[in-house]
């Protein structure tokens, strides 16, 4: 089991960057896929970026490619995404998640395939 705290989100205007932090706690944190999802209000909670267990391959939704970047330390037991040119619509609270990585076949982008979460940290853009 692992424990998820998310950090680093605030208020920016449009154009600038954020970089969020995600902590975990508990065993074997180099055997989760670990994800970023964000919920606009009144939307659905979407898949933003995944990185594998080991942290080689990673995955990002099309409209984020380019802009956002995660990374992992499974020394330090932590997930990043570093969020540059930021829009307005990228306001959203965003997610940690993770998951128990069984095979190679590792991405995974719906909510549901998720079985641990963060509490989320809000991030607001402004125009």
């Amino acid at each position: 089991q692992v424990q998820l705290v998310e950090s680093g989100g605030g208020l920016v205007q449009a154009g600038n960057s954020l970089r969020l932090l995600c902590e975990a706690s508990g065993r074997a944190f180099s055997t989760y896929t670990l994800g970023w999802f964000r919920q606009a209000p009144g939307k659905e909670r979407e898949f933003v970026a995944g990185i594998s267990a080991r942290g080689g391959k990673t995955d990002y939704e099309d409209s984020m490619k380019g802009r956002f970047t995660i990374s992992r330390d499974n020394g330090k037991n932590t997930v990043d995404l570093q969020m540059n040119s930021l829009k307005p619509e990228d306001t959203a609270v965003y997610y940690c998640a993770a998951r128990r990585q069984t095979s190679t076949l590792w991405r995974r982008t719906l909510p549901k395939d998720y079985a641990y979460w963060g509490q989320g940290t809000q991030v607001t853009v402004s125009s």
